[in-house]
């Protein structure tokens, strides 16, 4: 792609549309820049960028060369279309800065847990000598990161769903697949498009690269089929070509790793994480003891089953970043005393039925239902007998409610299974407020 020839309209101005207008810009590129919605932060990106050079799309939009859209925007939005009928280029940040970039990628993507598996194996790569950075959704946006990771490094980057959409000629040298399970379906619209966008990972990768894949899925093993690329299996259930469990103790390729009872982590999915990790940590050479330390040693991540104090006896528990169904079951399925989980938010386009019926299995004892969809989840929990259900239009006061409900010993379990941007500009600003919450109860001497 000839940068300073072209002219580039980049759609969206959050954190992945600036960094690719900068990345255009620094190259000489004539840089159009366009926004739908408003914010103080969306008008602060505007005015830096135009001070950079960039200039305000005004009138027809369709008069530029190439489309940038960021994750935000859906491939099937108007502009988009309209560029596509055009037969002109519709592209993302990703693949703008996956063009330019001369490190290896491990990519990671999935339903659940890309997140916790990006910063395990960051550790592990740092654990075995690997300099390494972590990009895309876990951290910096790859084109700001493309001119400083030189071929001595690893670029460990968390892909989405939305990125994959407008990703033709990304190819990492690792790709892992995690899960797949309902998710994002108010975009994507059913699972077989959404597991059509998320397989495109594997699309161009050919026999000198590996796809780590989860032989317990029966949506990742399909994946196999086709593919060009080595496989490499990770199995929590039973023997794989890569990393299982055996006698409660992880192997990779034979070899043992640590016990499960080791793991810093709860819940059978972050075992399943951890086997993933090793998987693709051994692909750049990490050795199995200097994986083990990392294991016994991790912290996890923030708004994920993250602990936050105890309050009158009661355990809070931070799990924003759950906004499936899938992620909060599994939040539900790793706690170890009676729970009240906290549930409700932005709808995703998900069938709330199998959460109600996956909760009774848990040591869920009641949930307490905000957000926007509360009505929907509550019709779901009706549907299946559910029946202890407190519903609520106030985040602060379904904290406190749950708090009330949860025994002495117990938990509160904030786990929404719904996206947050109802009452919240992301799961992050979720997290935060339910931590804040809690402390504020802490000091007001309900200890």
């Amino acid at each position: 792609m000839d940068i300073k020839r072209q002219k580039f309209l980049v759609f969206g101005l959050s954190k992945s549309g600036v960094a690719a207008a900068k990345f255009l810009l620094a190259r000489g590129g004539e840089v159009h820049i366009y926004e739908e919605l408003d914010s103080d932060k969306i008008r602060q990106n505007r005015a830096e960028l135009i001070e950079l050079g960039a200039k305000e799309a005004e009138g027809d939009r369709t008069g530029c060369d190439v489309l940038v859209l960021s994750p935000g925007v859906p491939i099937n939005h108007p502009l988009a279309v309209e560029y596509k009928k055009l037969g002109k280029r519709v592209t993302g940040e990703l693949e703008l800065g996956a063009l330019y970039l001369k490190a290896p990628v491990a990519a990671v993507t999935g339903t659940n847990g890309k997140t916790t598996v990006c910063k395990l194996v960051s550790e592990m790569l740092s654990a075995g000598g690997v300099k390494n950075v972590l990009c895309g959704n876990v951290g910096a946006p790859l084109t700001g990161e493309a001119d400083r990771l030189g071929g001595d490094q690893v670029a460990v980057v968390e892909v989405s769903s939305f990125q994959l959409e407008t990703a033709h000629l990304f190819t990492p040298h690792v790709a892992c697949v995690l899960n797949l399970s309902p998710d994002h379906l108010d975009r994507h619209y059913t699972m077989e498009n959404y597991a059509f966008l998320k397989k495109r990972i594997l699309k161009n990768m050919r026999e000198s690269e590996t796809a780590v894949l989860n032989a317990d899925d029966e949506r990742v093993r399909a994946f196999a089929e086709g593919a060009k690329c080595r496989i490499v299996w990770f199995s929590a259930r039973e023997k794989a070509n890569g990393a299982c469990i055996s006698e409660g103790k992880l192997f990779l390729y034979g070899e043992e790793v640590c016990a499960e009872s080791e793991i810093n982590l709860g819940g059978i999915h972050n075992v399943e994480n951890a086997l993933a990790a090793m998987c693709i940590a051994r692909e750049f050479g990490v050795k199995t003891a200097q994986m083990a330390a990392v294991l016994k040693g991790f912290k996890g991540v923030r708004h994920r089953n993250e602990f936050v104090r105890s309050v009158a006896g009661v355990n809070y528990y931070n799990d924003s970043k759950a906004t499936n169904t899938a992620a909060a079951l599994a939040a539900a399925q790793s706690m170890r005393a009676p729970t009240v989980i906290v549930l409700g938010g932005k709808d995703k386009g998900e069938d709330y039925v199998p959460l109600f019926e996956g909760l009774k299995a848990t040591p869920v004892a009641g949930a307490v239902i905000v957000g926007e969809c509360r009505y929907k989840m509550l019709d779901a929990a009706i549907a299946c007998g559910y029946k202890n259900v407190t519903v609520t239009g106030d985040f602060a006061a379904a904290v406190k409610i749950a708090g009330m409900l949860a025994p002495r010993g117990g938990n509160v379990l904030l786990s929404p299974a719904a996206a947050s941007f109802d009452q919240f500009s992301g799961y992050e600003e979720r997290g935060e407020a339910f931590c804040k919450i809690v402390e504020a109860m802490y000091e007001e001497g309900e200890e």
